[in-house]
């Protein structure tokens, strides 16, 4: 699995942005949190996630937070 952070929300849409390893941007949905927490993410969580190619670019899947912004794992 990769590793990321939340880069941006935009919470009444149900969508985010991670930021990759690499500076990438990758979409992710709500639906692809493995906890469903959509709503207690914040920017700067640091997640794990599987890559894939969607049709407008990377995207997110299996998204499982991993810490809290300005918490060490």
């Amino acid at each position: 699995m990769k590793k990321g952070t939340i880069d941006r929300l935009v919470r009444d849409r149900g969508f985010g942005f991670i930021r990759g390893d690499r500076g990438e941007s990758i979409f992710f949905h709500r639906s692809a949190l493995s906890t469903g927490e959509f709503d207690r993410l914040e920017q700067g969580d640091l997640v794990e996630f599987e890559e894939t190619m969607g049709d407008k670019g990377l995207k997110a899947t299996s998204v499982r937070l991993v810490s809290r912004a300005g918490v060490t794992p």
